[in-house]
């Protein structure tokens, strides 16, 4: 025996299924009846499910209600004609979603069985449906059990189930009325009867996902020898649901029980199992009972056939369409979606006279003021298309005409707020809203308003007039505004300045732009046209300042400021030290002023101290570079800075002996310049003997010369030797010291 798992997620797939017998023939002689079953059953394909069983296994039990015994099995039934079911929703124009999937496949098979006083049951058992269903018990632990029953009054006439005509929609619209014809047809001409009727369950997720048999009667593929009927109905979820209230709804989903059609209207988005039996009668004598178990998914729809058109919407439907004093109307259909438009469909009632028209879009000539009436219909007297029609109701009013005008006056040549004065008519009465807009600059919602603009320009001015019945008309004019300001101002950065003074004339005259030509006089026989100008002013004196601005279109306007600017003397700093270049050890400095016009005095020695003596002398403590400022002050009270930058820098002094004895005595070992090293940089010291070969090199300013050759452990016989001293000392200047010294041993 193989043992095998089956995971839980590819065992939930089961959307329904159903059984049928059909007679193939009767052995009286042997007592015997053949028939053919087939089985079709409907899996979930967007959900990642089991495939189809393949091949699979049928039960056959004798007996009756409630008492079933094993009869024998069918094995290996290979599944048949997959085939993917189409998304129907009974309207062809509805667009359903596209994550739900439905296949179809088919278990076909023969029997023949004895003929007996007992009811046979041929049954399929798998688990499991899918986890999203809402009406029953743990949907993702249920199974099914799909069954046909054989009575003893069918075995003796030979007779043969009915069939379906359709399997039921896989979606339904929610908030739509179902209307499905879920009628079944009898070869032998029966009579049926509809009822709802509850699913059964079999089978359960044992090995799906622990260890166990996935063929016990709890698995998820029942073995049929084993698990033998009754089986149990499934749970409803009470009290909102039950077999016979499957979908719930408003109103309630129902069957005929005479037509098969189910009804109703599903207000609940979800997934519903649904059980439908078809009692057979011959004679008044049941039969039999065919039974289909299926899975209704109700979701929200998209219409895709709308009628809308260009006009205002009143109601759902409902339009108005207003023309103000235009008799030619032209409507613009917006009606979707295309596709699924065949045809359209309007009527205008014109008095009394039906105007029809079947184009998309209409133009249609009224025969003066009044109210029309209109309809738009799409997809009109198409039945196959009937539930892709869609009306459009219309009501058209032609009203008087409304005509929008106005003046407007100003002095061109002076700022100040323009006048404007209404003329609108509307043949309907009095206007009742206006509606200015002055460029970008303004609105107003008075009849007669004034506006002062606060920019010159072309001035786009617009008026919407509305009247009665809301009837609108629009005018735009271009004003040519500009005036020159009725007050010149301008505001320099100041009155009084010091010699030479650079002062900004900020012109704050309004209305006034670049396009204007301006005229500066400064006083000084000097001119400018610029808008807000800078001026030097070199000489002392007082200044009068003219200005002369004329617009675009000629108006000119002129402004005198008398003795506006004064400039007064400024002092001219100045001052020398010494010594010129001081060092640490040199670092008192007498600092002698140059400066002319100067009554008080300020130095400023850097961060290090301040002085208020025309002469003073400062001692600088540490190295560095340092600003030095004199800030004179003249009496006029302008004041003048000159600085300087005084840089202090160690003293670099390096001595070299002219012998040494390295006996390591501990006096005079070692050759090594003496000085001060501080702010020396790029240091290297050498000895070279007499034939020109170096013998000792040192980069390091604490390193000297030991006696040995290249510091090997040789030592260099007693005599004269040369040294090379290089550095760059603390002003980047390149030094060297040469000369000789003596080894003596």
């Amino acid at each position: 025996m193989t043992t095998f798992w089956v995971s839980r997620i590819y065992s939930l797939h089961i959307i329904g299924g159903d059984v049928i017998y059909k007679c193939i023939s009767r052995d009286s002689i042997r007592n015997e009846i053949e028939y053919e079953i087939v089985f079709t059953m409907y899996r979930d394909s967007r959900s990642g499910g089991a495939q189809f069983d393949n091949p699979t296994s049928f039960g056959i039990y004798r007996g009756s209600a409630g008492s079933w015994r094993f009869e024998r099995v069918v094995a290996g039934v290979r599944v048949e004609n997959i085939t993917d079911i189409d998304i129907a929703t009974n309207n062809p124009c509805i667009l359903v979603p596209v994550n739900v999937g439905v296949q179809r496949g088919v278990y076909t098979f023969t029997v023949i069985l004895p003929i007996v006083n007992e009811n046979y049951l041929i049954s399929y058992q798998r688990c499991c449906r899918n986890n999203t269903i809402l009406n029953i018990v743990n949907p993702g632990g249920t199974g099914a059990a799909f069954t046909t029953e054989i009575t003893a009054a069918a075995q003796r006439v030979c007779n043969n189930s009915p069939v379906f005509n359709n399997f039921p929609p896989v979606v339904i619209c929610v908030n739509r009325d179902i209307n499905f014809n879920h009628s079944a047809r009898d070869i032998d001409g029966d009579s049926l009867v509809y009822e709802f009727c509850s699913p059964v369950t079999a089978g359960g997720t044992d090995g799906a996902t622990t260890p166990g048999s996935p063929t016990a009667c709890t698995g998820v593929t029942p073995n049929p020898q084993n698990c033998l009927p009754p089986y149990q109905e499934v749970v409803f979820q009470a009290p909102l649901f039950s077999f016979n209230t499957p979908m719930g709804g408003n109103p309630v989903v129902n069957l005929h029980p005479v037509t098969g059609i189910i009804g109703g209207v599903p207000n609940l988005l979800g997934q519903y199992v649904v059980g439908v039996c078809v009692k057979e009668y011959r004679n008044g004598v049941l039969l039999g009972t065919l039974k289909r178990d299926f899975q209704f998914n109700v979701t929200t729809c998209e219409v895709a056939v709308k009628a809308d058109l260009k006009a205002q919407l009143e109601n759902e439907g409902q339009y108005n369409v207003n023309s103000c004093g235009a008799f030619t109307i032209d409507f613009l259909n917006l009606s979707t979606d295309t596709r699924f438009i065949q045809n359209y469909y309007w009527e205008f009632d014109i008095r009394g006279q039906k105007q029809i028209y079947n184009t998309r879009n209409v133009s249609v000539t009224f025969p003066g003021l009044g109210v029309y009436k209109a309809t738009m219909i799409l997809n009109k007297d198409l039945p196959a298309l009937a539930e892709c029609s869609d009306t459009a109701t219309i009501t058209v009013n032609v009203y008087p005409s409304i005509n929008t005008e106005y003046k407007f006056s100003y002095d061109t040549c002076v700022s100040g707020p323009v006048i404007f004065k209404n003329e609108s008519v509307s043949d309907a009465g009095p206007i009742e809203k206006f509606s200015w807009r002055f460029g970008d600059e303004g609105l107003s919602n008075l009849e007669n308003p004034k506006f002062e603009f606060e920019n010159p320009g072309l001035k786009s001015v617009r008026l919407i007039a509305e009247d009665v019945n809301k009837c609108r008309d629009t005018t735009i004019k271009v004003i040519n505004y500009f005036p020159v300001p009725s007050l010149i101002v301008i505001e320099p950065n100041t009155f009084t300045g010091c010699q030479p003074a650079n002062i900004f004339f900020d012109n704050l005259s309004k209305p006034i732009d670049n396009t204007y030509k301006l005229e500066w006089d400064f006083g000084d026989g000097k001119t400018s046209t610029e808008f807000s100008p800078t001026h030097l002013f070199t000489d002392i004196g007082t200044y009068t300042i003219k200005l002369k601005v004329t617009s675009p279109i000629g108006c000119e306007t002129f402004k005198t400021w008398p003795s506006l600017i004064r400039v007064v003397p400024s002092p001219v700093a100045g001052f020398t030290f010494s010594p010129e270049e001081p060092s640490l050890l040199n670092n008192k400095v007498d600092f002698m002023d140059k400066s002319t016009g100067g009554v008080a005095y300020l130095w400023k020695f850097d961060s290090l101290g301040t002085s208020l003596i025309r002469n003073p002398t400062f001692t600088f403590r540490d190295t560095g570079v340092f600003n030095v400022q004199q800030i004179v002050l003249h009496p006029s009270g302008c004041s003048d800075t000159a600085t300087a930058v005084i840089p202090i820098y160690p003293i670099v002094k390096l001595f070299m002996p002219n012998a040494f004895t390295p006996n390591n005595d501990g006096l005079n070992d070692v050759f090594i310049p003496v000085g001060s090293f501080i702010g020396i940089r790029n240091y290297n010291f050498t000895i070279w003997n007499r034939w020109g070969d170096r013998i000792f090199y040192t980069d390091e300013t604490e390193g000297g010369w030991n006696g040995q050759r290249n510091n090997n452990g040789e030592i260099a016989s007693p005599g004269v030797y040369a040294y090379l001293l290089e550095y760059t000392d603390v002003k980047g200047d390149r030094q060297l010291l040469k000369g000789y010294c003596t080894l003596v041993r």
